[in-house]
């Protein structure tokens, strides 16, 4: 019977603290539930790696995509290893860097250079921060099959899983952002969610990580990104966004 007036405060000191930044109730307390959820998520994935509870689960999931016959061949045929290949490059630094770029000198052209920098500054800062996980776990390749990429930093999280999640959905929601119509806000959101599972997906595909790899490299890019659009809607309510 105790819990329901500290229950009771405690909602009403979120619902005081999204009023001080004059965000609307409904969003703002959706943003800060996935965040809190995908901190979570990031957070349940490590330790459960770090105990060893990852183990059977990562070997079965990576083995379902090798031909049993031959390790080294991912199932199907030729072309679809190739396009594999193709679509894992979407969450390579080199193709982020250049979308990255690119959208953020439409910006300022457009004289939206606020945007711009915050565009720059989120994936940049994404990338960063998978970096840093990286470096802090320092968990091995998977040596059960044979990688049919060039990789040669730790394993978890997934750098491509995490940046792609970062870029696309902040690129998705920029774009639903300015979009009137609802039909065309759900498309690139879709677009840029498919995207960024299919860059997950062929991580694993082509053997250079963990399932488990690319599902904390989701969590932590789309908290990420999640962080990033709150504070882009608190700085336009304040008038300082475009």
């Amino acid at each position: 019977m105790g819990k329901g007036p500290g229950l009771n405060k405690a909602v009403r000191s979120v619902f005081d603290w999204i009023h001080r930044l004059h965000l609307d109730e409904l969003p703002a307390l959706v943003i800060l539930l996935l965040v809190l959820g995908g901190i979570w998520s990031f957070t349940e994935i490590a330790f459960e790696i770090m105990e060893g509870g990852t183990q059977d689960f990562d070997k079965r999931l990576i083995l379902a995509m090798r031909n049993p016959a031959d390790l080294s061949d991912p199932i199907g045929p030729f072309w679809v290893e190739e396009l594999g290949r193709d679509i894992t490059a979407l969450g390579s630094i080199g193709v982020l860097t250049l979308v990255t770029l690119s959208v953020a000198g439409f910006l300022m052209l457009d004289g939206k250079y606020r945007a711009s920098f915050l565009i720059i500054a989120t994936v940049g800062g994404g990338i960063f921060m998978s970096t840093l996980m990286k470096l802090s776990f320092d968990r091995p390749r998977p040596e059960l099959v044979p990688h049919r990429a060039y990789v040669q930093t730790a394993s978890f999280p997934s750098g491509h899983s995490a940046q792609a999640a970062v870029a696309y959905l902040t690129l998705g929601a920029l774009l639903a952002r300015v979009s009137r119509r609802r039909r065309l806000k759900a498309y690139v959101l879709l677009l840029a969610i498919l995207v960024t599972f299919a860059v997950g997906v062929t991580r694993v595909y082509l053997g250079v990580h963990w399932p488990t790899d690319v599902l904390g490299g989701w969590s932590l890019g789309a908290t990420w990104a999640l962080l990033c659009w709150a504070v882009t809607l608190w700085l336009q309510r304040r008038g300082e966004m475009e």
